[in-house]
């Protein structure tokens, strides 16, 4: 059975992720700005910090944070929850890894990715890990193994679903969510597997990246023997879990090859990667999209929580192509224990 699916372009219309495939999917999406939105990014555009000024405009009700909960024993070891106020049953759980060139950012900054995603059902799990020049590689994909493994034994308990679990993460942190999910060897450290996972969303994330060129990269990923080590997309043998990959075609600081490269490669081993791409956003707007403040800029939110979704709706991963899939361009349009406190 041949799971891709092929959908024209076009600039006006809505395309809606289709049920989970094998195949790959890239869809461009233009949607109007809000006066909200175009004042919020005409702030970003004079220098104010985007994190800082998104989370002062994001919602504090609806759902209740359990904060600095220790997974590793280490100061930068933690993580915090977010559960959606009034779960009527356990819920799919998403484990997000912020970005920051792997040497910088800190899960309190994130809160209006908590938010966001707990808007929409799902308990998730923001986690720090430890950075260089306090470790290499691969010490921070090590702490993001030991936040999954937290995850899996202890989520239930905070209304999450160890079951349905997904990795999330932008930049760097979609690096880190693509390296446990594509390399065992993290997942198996900690006692567990890649079934641990029902899929990947990876937002801008450098998955394919090599020669590397600058100084700090060279060390923080050395010595050189190691650098293959490093890339994701060298791990790919097409029985991940599927993957969302979301990318923006003005991003200048991670190419959209990376994104493309990493598709193509999962469907030339028979997996699964949807793509979806985005004109108007770069590598900051991205995760910014999902901010209660300027969602109207993508719909970066609804195509994740639909992915979920659809992904735990279906049955367990079809059966390979009879032959090898080709990464297609198709373009979307349109609008589209801790201590609790309560938000």
């Amino acid at each position: 059975m041949i799971c891709q699916q092929t959908i024209p372009i076009s600039s006006h219309r809505i395309l809606l992720p289709a049920r989970p495939a094998r195949g790959s999917r890239s869809v461009l999406r233009c949607a109007p700005v809000s006066l909200t939105a175009i004042v919020l990014m005409a702030a970003l555009l004079g220098g104010c910090s985007l994190t800082a000024l998104v989370n002062a405009l994001t919602p504090t009700s609806g759902y209740s944070t359990y904060s600095d909960l220790d997974y590793g024993g280490g100061a930068r070891q933690r993580l915090d929850v977010y559960v959606p106020e009034e779960l009527q049953e356990r819920a799919p759980v998403v484990v997000f890894f912020y970005g920051g060139r792997w040497q910088r950012g800190d899960k309190e900054r994130y809160r209006f990715v908590g938010q966001a995603l707990a808007s929409r059902g799902l308990v998730t799990v923001i986690a720090d890990y430890r950075q260089y020049p306090e470790v290499k590689f691969p010490g921070f994909v090590e702490d993001g193994a030991r936040a999954l493994a937290w995850t899996r034994s202890n989520i239930s308990r905070y209304g999450g679903d160890p079951r349905a679990m997904f990795v999330m993460g932008h930049s760097a942190g979609a690096h880190i969510a693509a390296m446990l999910v594509f390399d065992e060897r993290y997942l198996h450290a900690v006692g567990g597997s890649g079934e641990w996972l029902r899929g990947m969303i990876g937002l801008a994330g450098p998955y394919d990246f090599l020669p590397l060129t600058d100084d700090v990269l060279k060390d923080l990923f050395g010595p050189p023997d190691r650098y293959t080590e490093s890339q994701p997309i060298a791990f790919v043998d097409g029985t991940e879990p599927p993957l969302l990959l979301l990318h923006g075609l003005k991003d200048e600081t991670v190419l959209v090859r990376n994104t493309r490269n990493l598709a193509q490669r999962v469907l030339e081993q028979g997996g699964r990667a949807d793509t979806i791409l985005y004109p108007q956003l770069d590598h900051i707007k991205i995760i910014g999209a999902l901010a209660a403040p300027v969602r109207g800029i993508a719909p970066v939110l609804d195509d994740t929580v639909s992915f979920i979704r659809a992904t735990i709706e279906a049955p367990d991963r079809c059966e390979a192509p009879s032959r090898v899939a080709k990464f297609s361009a198709v373009l979307r349009a349109g609008n589209l224990p801790g201590t609790a406190t309560s938000n």
